[in-house]
């Protein structure tokens, strides 16, 4: 295992990955496949055993054999050791005792990029919040990477597309340079809380789909209620300085559209089964793996009272976690009190830039204008 570990593929990059579930194997898979030297930290011994000595993670990714250039440690001070970069992929609620952990191990020098789509419960800090808090690190070294990013496909080497964000476009580059391959091509911007917000808020919104999917509701429930809760996402991302646009590319509408119509996406299959009459405890007990849309609906709430913001689908799914509200009641047109007409926003003031959708729009049409080389907002 030490000489694993310690392996070094002539200028290859050091990298670590810390979280072995199946996001981080796959991601871990995307940086040795673009020529990285990388370790990835498993917390039970018996995983980490499986992924170095047998290329696999069958608890987490079966059937995928993983590249020649990973290799896998239950030592989190030698997966960390001489690492440039250290990629996390913990679950959110966890994540401040981890980084505790990893604090004397890291590099001065050392970026720390974001897995994760979740807020801290206790504090409604976002992930690379709790990273500068906790690691007393400067935003230029902290990235975030988001977008339609189901695991097992893009471990199976089907195409997508990522954003990575950063204060600081040369660390958002860096880690773009580090993690794009043939099959998933990264993409930079500079709106952290925008790229951190969308990971977080599309969750919840999945969870609403699997719900009213869960009950037996149809195809236009679902396109309503992804259509309005892409307003609800923009109008609290907004508020907390995001750009609008951000929540119409990768990071908001991209991963919006991944997570509510596939079967592979957890959000999606926790709100299936509440649908199905399931409590949230029996959820819980289900889920394989961490469902972070059910962790973060009381904090983004509690966050979105801060600000003004109207957030009544993901109002309803908290109803229906609690046990208030039956799963056939949520619906795209339970979000006002008033049965008069209203407009399609949310407030009465336009976000900047138009409606999401038309932005959205805009953008494709950017792209197809240019030649597909690049979005607004989103840059190669």
């Amino acid at each position: 295992m030490d000489r694993a570990v310690h392996r070094r593929r002539g200028h290859a990059r050091r990298i670590a990955v810390l979280g072995a579930g199946s996001w981080g194997t796959t991601f871990a898979k995307i940086l040795a496949d673009a020529g990285n030297d990388v370790v990835i930290w498993a917390r039970r011994p018996e995983l980490a055993r499986e992924i170095e000595e047998a290329g696999r993670n069958s608890d987490y990714l079966p059937g995928v054999n993983l590249p020649a250039g990973l290799h896998s440690t239950s030592r989190l001070d030698r997966a960390v050791e001489g690492a440039e970069q250290v990629y996390l992929a913990v679950p959110s609620q966890s994540l401040r005792e981890n980084l505790l952990a990893v604090q004397p191990h890291l590099g001065e020098r050392t970026i720390v990029a974001s897995l994760m789509k979740g807020v801290e419960k206790s504090s409604g800090l976002r992930m690379s919040e709790v990273i500068a808090e906790v690691l007393e690190i400067p935003g230029e070294r902290i990235a975030v990477v988001s977008g339609p990013n189901l695991a097992l496909e893009i471990a199976k080497e089907q195409p997508t597309a990522a954003v990575v964000a950063s204060d600081s476009l040369e660390t958002a580059e860096a880690v773009a340079r580090a993690s794009t391959t043939p099959y998933f091509r990264t993409f930079v911007n500079q709106d952290v809380p925008g790229t951190e917000f969308g990971g977080v808020l599309k969750n919840l919104i999945a969870v609403a789909i699997g719900i009213v999917d869960g009950v037996g509701y149809g195809e236009n429930t679902k396109a309503s209620i992804i259509t309005r809760g892409l307003v609800e996402m923009t109008d609290f991302a907004v508020a907390f300085g995001a750009h609008p646009d951000t929540l119409s590319g990768l990071a908001g509408l991209g991963d919006l559209i991944a997570t509510c119509q596939s079967p592979l996406s957890r959000n999606n299959t926790a709100g299936r089964l509440l649908g199905q009459g399931y409590k949230l405890p029996e959820v819980v007990d289900r889920m394989q793996q961490t469902t972070e849309g059910l962790a973060s609906v009381g904090p983004i709430l509690e966050l979105a009272k801060s600000r003004g913001v109207d957030m009544p689908i993901v109002e309803q799914v908290r109803m229906v976690l609690a046990g208030t509200m039956h799963p056939s009641k949520i619906a795209p047109h339970l979000t006002t009190d008033s049965d008069g007409p209203t407009g399609e926003r949310n407030t009465n003031e336009p976000a900047p830039g138009g409606s999401a959708l038309r932005r959205a729009f805009q953008r494709a049409f950017d792209q197809l204008r240019d030649g597909g080389r690049r979005a607004r907002g989103d840059r190669p």
